[in-house]
């Protein structure tokens, strides 16, 4: 069993801990598009810019104030850092920027983000698929005024 990213949108943080938390998140499973290394690229062609370093998702959950000290025996025993599980919200400006993608871009976006090693689509198809649904998903939060949320489970 490898890394999981599940992308959801949520009002605000509060929400965004209660669907993380509670039964099952009805989001985008994303499998791979890791939200430090794919999903900052897909933005950066999307946005038809060099990918930059200055944003980057933001710690929600655990809370980011009690990281557990590695001196700590066993680290983590007992918090919420227990299971490999954190919560993180993605930029707005990523938002904004997927749902400005246009439908004629997408296939284009696609076959751009299969060259993302990091994004393990299995072919085009599922690239291309991804895409439309992120491009949905963010369409639907920038609507709603709300923000996009990355569950990892390790």
């Amino acid at each position: 069993m490898g890394v999981s990213h599940e992308y959801f949108l949520a009002g605000d943080r509060g929400m965004a801990v209660e669907r993380a938390t509670g039964p099952g998140v009805d989001g985008l499973d994303a499998g791979g598009m890791d939200p430090h290394l794919a999903l900052p690229r897909l933005v950066a062609f999307a946005a038809g810019i060099p990918p930059a370093r200055g944003e980057r998702p933001e710690l929600v959950w655990p809370d980011p104030g009690e990281v557990p000290y590695p001196h700590e025996t066993p680290a983590a025993s007992g918090t919420a850092w227990d299971d490999g599980t954190y919560l993180e919200e993605l930029p707005d400006a990523w938002r904004d920027t997927l749902d400005d993608v246009v439908e004629d871009a997408v296939p284009m976006l696609a076959l751009q983000a299969c060259d993302i090693g990091e994004a393990h689509f299995a072919d085009y198809l599922q690239a291309e698929d991804s895409i439309r649904t992120f491009v949905g998903l963010a369409h639907r939060a920038r609507a709603e005024g709300a923000h996009l949320y990355c569950l990892t489970s390790l």
